[in-house]
């Protein structure tokens, strides 16, 4: 109950964050997103399926049943603006400051899992040396735009979402580049970059998930017109510069 006296204060407020919070447990929105790859190896034996089905039923899965929050947006790679692909975000919130999220390449059963986005608040942003600033990008774009939703919950809600968003950073790595169609994690973790501005984020990419999801970014953009507008750190988003910090050679992330 700790995490929550603070919300004792405001019973208003209170009961806002908690209807909030009980609409993101309820979600749905997902499934019309397939894996873009198909892995190779055999299929699942008789065997293996009851070993599943056994640990479905018996074992604990706590860090996992944490996670409550689904976000859809787009990354590209940092130095590589032509390398785009749609993420689907499944976060879990360690405090107000700090949010930790899983990606995949889809929001369906055969969804593969891509990589990682820790989101920090822009206080704890504020304390990053200059070189790990360089590594984060910020969220105000994919905000105020629209590109960033969260899929099958009330607008009301996800407006709610959005405001504690709009002026937080992420740092994202991908591990596999499923965007490449490569059918294994092949490579190196290749750092990950956000859209700061109209223009970059190819339109095509956009169309076809507000189809996929019956949404309408343009919409949305106009929704959340009323969210402040917050100063962005000019030590961030440095993965659309000339020296844009990225993994070295091994990897294929950057070869289109």
């Amino acid at each position: 109950m700790g995490k929550f006296k603070a919300l004792d204060l405001q019973p208003h407020r209170r009961m806002r964050a908690l209807t909030l919070l009980l609409v993101l447990l309820m979600a749905c929105g997902g499934e019309n997103t397939p894996s873009r790859v198909d892995v190779p190896g055999a299929e699942k034996d008789a065997k293996t399926k009851t070993l599943e089905a056994g640990a479905a039923m018996l074992q604990d899965r706590t860090p996992i049943s944490t996670i409550n929050i689904y976000l859809d947006g787009f990354h590209f790679y940092s130095g590589n603006l032509a390398g785009q692909m749609e993420a689907h975000h499944y976060c879990t919130k360690v405090n107000e400051d700090l949010t930790q999220c899983v990606i995949y390449d889809g929001n369906a059963a055969d969804a593969r899992l891509m990589g990682v986005e820790y989101v920090v608040s822009a206080k704890l942003f504020a304390g990053f040396t200059p070189e790990e600033k360089r590594l984060w990008h910020s969220h105000k774009y994919e905000v105020k735009s629209g590109a960033l939703i969260a899929p099958g919950i009330p607008d009301v809600a996800e407006h709610e979402l959005m405001e504690k968003l709009v002026s937080t950073y992420g740092k994202t790595w991908h591990t596999w580049h499923t965007d490449q169609h490569h059918s294994l994690p092949l490579g190196t973790p290749q750092l990950m970059a956000g859209f700061t501005a109209d223009g970059q984020l190819r339109p095509e990419l956009l169309t076809a998930r507000d189809t996929r999801f019956g949404i309408s970014t343009t919409d949305k953009r106009a929704k959340r017109a009323d969210i402040p507008e917050v100063p962005v750190d000019p030590a961030a988003d440095q993965g659309h510069g000339p020296n844009a910090p990225q993994v070295g050679l091994a990897g294929t992330a950057r070869e289109h």
